[in-house]
């Protein structure tokens, strides 16, 4: 199989006659559009993806923008899966990597979080004042982050808020990042399990901030000319992007180099003083800062860096993707079959293995023809629209165990010590020439040599303990065979002579009836 990146997209109608939006997959060297999905009309940070991977295929969820409902594709067909009814109109949402749980916000700042394959609301709770414009999770899902109009980032536990006896108390979060002074409009989480990770917060008060969740503080503060609107992080954490409304992305370096006292040159982090640190973006070198901008022409709405990490994709609202490379900020190419759509979600992966019209790739060796059928969707069951304490209680999820190619168990049998003994031959330092080897394969052949002796030497004990028991049992079995011989010759000589007296009285009484 061919390891293929696909860029996801979502559109949304631009204005009143440009009808509805949808959901498409293209191939991010052609731009050719390798599968659509329709009916779907997302906003921004309404729409979240689970890859095909462990033997499952993936699926997609797409929060309708007009109403209370959310559509939810697999990979394996153009249509709508599946409709869900929601509790309420949601502004945001957000998926773990694994798929386990969907995360939803609304206008009113309460979230929602239900585990998908039961459809079971673990927790809903007001979590901010105003409306909440991104939800994300970290990539270990071990924590949710809700940014808001309010111009707060709040942090939240997830083993917390799934806690069952948890569930009737108000959940209260992790940390709150209030360092914001206007709406919070993006969230992006570094690598990295929580809270070892960094967060990376953009608002609309031109500012891009750094944070350390372990110690829940503010590391550094970046200052751009111009409202953020989205921001892409790249994998190493080595610089990130943020885009504006008016059309500029500019690339912030988180490393630098420098000279040290020596004039050697050297790479130092940037920034990391806490609140004091502010680092104006066209302050440090107008030049350089110049250097690092690049300019789209219209209003950036979502950013994706490649998974190799040298390209940079930006949507804009007239539905043109742009792919940038990072290393020299030449424009590659333009994905424009979504003109005159305004793309809403942006982000790229490996072409799923379960694609519809794709059924040569399969995750394993099968006839092309019944490649969908060996990879199972995950299940997505109806989400609860209240909390139910019952459904809690009779917690069912339906689960797919990964195959195995070999069974469970070790694979070869070793034991402790022979490990221990083959270890200690092999990384024994070895003297040099072809003296030492020769002098080390005789020391080897007189230890076999002496071996061999003792196994013989134990053999021949062993045979004659073995001897000494066959012959006493033999003589003992013939012993017993004479002294019952014996017996029976006896007990034939008393009977044969009772006979005889028997017969020698019968004669007597005979002569004395004739007389």
């Amino acid at each position: 199989m061919h390891l293929n990146e696909a860029v996801l997209c979502a559109t949304a109608p631009s204005g009143s006659g440009s009808g509805p939006g949808t959901l498409a997959l293209n191939d991010i060297q052609t731009g050719t559009t390798l599968a659509s999905w329709k009916q779907t009309s997302a906003a921004t940070h309404c729409t979240a993806t689970v890859q095909s991977r462990n033997g499952q295929g993936g699926f997609m969820l797409a929060a309708q923008q007009d109403k209370s409902i959310m559509n939810v594709y697999n990979f394996q067909k153009d249509q709508l899966a599946l409709k869900i009814v929601l509790p309420e109109r949601l502004s945001a949402i957000a998926v773990d990597t694994r798929g386990k749980y969907c995360a939803g916000a609304t206008a009113q700042g309460r979230i929602f979080l239900w585990e998908i394959a039961s459809g079971i609301m673990f927790n809903s709770w007001d979590a901010h004042y105003r409306q909440i414009n991104v939800l994300r999770f970290t990539q270990d899902a071990a924590a949710l982050l809700a940014g808001s109009e309010d111009s707060g980032v709040s942090v939240w536990s997830t083993p917390r808020l799934v806690d069952e006896t948890l569930q009737n108390e108000l959940p209260t979060p992790y940390c709150s990042f209030t360092d914001h002074t206007l709406p919070v409009t993006d969230i992006v989480c570094g690598v990295g399990p929580f809270p070892s990770c960094r967060i990376l917060t953009a608002s609309v008060d031109h500012t891009v901030k750094l944070w350390d969740p372990a110690s829940k503080t503010l590391l550094t503060t970046f200052y751009f000319p111009q409202p953020i609107t989205c921001i892409s992080w790249d994998p190493t954490e080595r610089l990130f992007f943020a885009a504006s409304a008016d059309g500029s992305i500019h690339q912030v370096n988180l490393f630098r180099q420098r000279e040290d006292k020596y004039s050697r040159a050297a790479m130092e982090a940037v920034g990391g003083a806490g609140v004091s640190d502010v680092i104006r973006i066209n302050d440090i070198d107008p030049k350089d800062a110049k250097k690092r901008l690049i300019s789209v022409g219209e209003p950036v709405t979502a950013m994706a860096i490649s998974l190799s990490g040298s390209m940079l994709l930006a949507s804009t609202t007239s539905g043109l993707i742009h792919i940038y490379d990072i290393a020299s900020h030449q424009q590659l190419r333009t994905l424009s079959s979504h003109k005159g759509m305004a793309i809403t979600h942006l982000s790229t992966m490996l072409r799923p293995p379960d694609l519809i019209g794709h059924v040569s790739l399969t995750l394993s060796a099968g006839a092309a023809g019944d490649a969908r059928e060996n990879i199972p969707v995950r299940p997505v069951a109806p989400f609860q629209r209240i909390r139910d304490a019952k459904a809690r209680e009779a917690h069912e999820v339906s689960l797919m165990l990964p195959q195995r190619s070999a069974p469970p168990g070790t694979f070869f049998s070793y034991s402790r010590e022979e490990l221990i003994t083959d270890h200690a031959f092999f990384v024994q330092p070895s003297a040099a020439g072809p003296e030492a080897a020769g002098v080390s394969l005789q020391t080897r052949v007189s230890e076999l040599e002496s071996e061999v002796s003792r196994l013989r030497e134990q053999l021949s004990k062993a045979k004659g303990i073995n001897d000494v028991m066959w012959e006493t049992v033999v003589q003992r079995i013939v012993a017993e065979g004479k002294e019952k011989g014996q017996e029976k010759g006896r007990d034939n000589d008393v009977a044969g002579a009772q006979e005889a007296d028997a017969q020698t009285e019968s004669g007597r009484r005979r002569k004395r009836n004739r007389t």
